[in-house]
């Protein structure tokens, strides 16, 4: 009689851990980076569904080859131990080697076709195989070495295990082709028998069903990357609306508003910007206007100080006569309040000059009334006219030849160089040279350096540099050289520049396309640096030519500067 119908597994060598291979993939993921939404959900999506997908069909192969396998090999044992039972039950203990290898051919003959190894005893003792494949066929070395030494085991006997042997079983692969093999021993003295069988009509079976699940995983990814696709279209063409307005929103269209529809979060988000963009806009427009009636407060002013500043001017100047002429009637004692009423006079007047200029600045009505100038004439006679000559080395050749306001040109030069002189040290030195608009200045950069102008960077360029032998411009003092009423010394708040000058020069060098930069030379004292271009008939199209008479007090204030 064949063993129990207890079945004992031993190993399993097609199974194979695959968790190492997935930790690694995933640590090569988890360092990509991407700045793309749209291609972090394409991913993320792509992710989700290829987990899902793999999961799916992992679990789904698996099942289905355990039952296949299972099927498989059920049937196969239960022959075998059938034919065991029935045939090589018959022989006796001791038997002949064709006896042995009949009943191994008869036992191959079954329904299910496997190879069978039969080991028996002859009357002497000896050991005795039969192969239903013949000499070259089943042998004992293709049984692996753990299957016989448990067929061999007797098994205890108790209440629970009535049999000494079981029929043992094992899977292994033989020159690429998977194989079970199973043996058993013969209850009550006989033959030991072995059996082999192929597995590769299930492998092929298994091999189809992976392809097939893998086809299904890769075309579940690709929909999954479509719906993300399609998913991240609808989520960012809001997000994008939102990025558009809000660049809008930036270049001063205070108008934008976005179309809101639904309630989602999204929609939310659209409300908060048209929201913001609302009160945005109201508080521009309130600045705006309190901004626009300052500007007129300050121009309305100046322009009603003119009247009763004209009046005491003519006084003044008949005061100051009367100063100059020996003999006259000022008494001695009162005439050092009498310069100083001329003194503050004359200043009071500049002051309301230059707020009348910046306001048209402010206001836009500054324009250009544009003339050919010879630069070395125009600078020798702001020199000329401010008695500047002793005090002012020029270094320009005759001949360079620019369209520019000629008025506005003098206030540069003259805010510039009378700065150069007050506030730095003698010589003051001006030179001139042409640029082609891309070469940088030579003077070193600094943080009072400007953005240039709008034309600053096209054409030809005419370059003024003033430079002054001073101590330099403090670097605290440099980003705030240009801006207005600013003084660099707290404790001369009463000097005789208004703080104006240099802003009033700068917003001259703009109106023309143009820019001033301020530096200290590596080899001490300051550097303005002028850039004109050399035709500003491109920025005139609109342009009335203005009062004649604004920015004279300009001109006059060359002290005005920030140091």
């Amino acid at each position: 009689m064949a063993s129990a119908t207890a079945w004992t597994r031993l190993s399993d060598e097609g199974a194979r851990g695959s968790g190492g291979w997935a930790a690694g993939r995933k640590g090569v993921l988890s360092r990509w980076r991407f700045t793309s939404l749209r291609l972090r959900l394409v991913v993320v999506f792509a992710l989700v569904a290829l987990t899902a997908a793999v999961s799916a069909s992992g679990i789904a192969y698996w099942l289905n080859r355990e039952a296949v396998l299972t099927r498989a090999q059920d049937a196969v044992l239960r022959d075998f131990r059938q034919e065991m039972q029935n045939r090589a039950g018959t022989l006796p203990v001791h038997t002949t080697q064709d006896r042995l290898q009949h009943t191994a051919g008869q036992m191959a003959g079954s329904s299910q076709r496997f190879s069978v190894l039969l080991v028996g005893q002859d009357a002497d003792g000896h050991a005795v195989y039969a192969s239903s494949g013949g000499l070259s066929g089943f042998s004992l070395a293709d049984v692996p070495a753990s299957l016989r030494a448990a067929v061999d085991k007797a098994q205890s006997l108790s209440s629970s295990n009535k049999s000494p042997y079981h029929l043992y079983w094992q899977r292994v692969t033989l020159h690429g082709t998977p194989y079970l093999v199973a043996g058993t021993k013969v209850i009550g003295g006989g033959p030991t028998g072995y059996m082999l069988k192929s597995l590769e009509p299930e492998a092929k079976d298994l091999n189809s069903l992976a392809w097939s699940l893998g086809i299904a995983t890769a075309l579940a990814l690709v929909g999954a990357a479509l719906l993300a696709q399609a998913a991240a279209t609808t989520v960012l063409k809001p997000v994008h609306r939102l990025g558009v307005a809000a660049r809008r929103l930036g270049e001063g269209r205070l108008d934008t508003r976005l179309r809101v529809s639904g309630t989602d979060e999204l929609a939310d988000l659209s409300r908060t910007f048209n929201n913001a963009a609302a009160a945005l806009e109201k508080r521009v427009a309130d600045m705006a206007a309190r901004d626009e009636a300052s500007r007129r407060f300050v121009a309305d002013m100046s322009h009603e100080l003119r009247t009763p500043l004209t009046a005491i001017t003519a006084v003044t100047e008949v005061l100051e006569e009367e100063l100059e002429f020996e003999g006259g009637g000022i008494d001695p004692m009162i005439e050092p309040a009498v310069r100083l009423v001329v003194s503050e006079t004359r200043r009071l007047n500049d002051l309301v000059e230059n707020l009348m200029e910046v306001t048209r600045f402010d206001a836009g009505t500054a324009r250009l009334v544009l003339d050919d100038v010879d630069i070395a004439d125009q600078i020798t006679a702001c020199i000329d006219a401010r008695a500047w000559l002793d005090a002012v080395e020029l270094d320009a050749e005759r001949g360079i030849h620019a369209q520019l306001d000629p008025r506005r040109l003098d206030v540069i030069l003259a805010n510039l160089i009378g700065n150069a002189l007050k506030h730095g040290g003698s010589p003051v030195r001006v030179s001139v040279r042409v640029s082609d608009g891309g070469e940088p200045s030579g003077a070193p950069e600094s943080a009072g350096e400007r953005e240039p102008g709008a034309g600053a960077e096209q054409g030809a360029q005419i370059v003024i540099q003033v430079r002054d032998h001073g101590p330099g411009i403090p670097e605290d003092v440099l980003p705030h050289v240009f801006d207005r009423f600013y003084k660099a010394s707290a404790s001369r708040p009463r000097s005789e520049g208004s703080g104006l000058g240099l802003s009033i020069a700068l917003n001259n060098a703009h109106i023309h396309g143009g820019d001033i930069t301020a530096a200290n030379s590596p080899d001490g004292g300051a550097v303005f640096t002028l850039r004109l271009p050399r035709d500003a008939s491109a920025l005139t199209g609109d342009g009335a030519e203005g009062d004649g008479r604004h920015g004279a007090g300009a001109a006059g204030n060359a002290k005005g500067g920030a140091r």
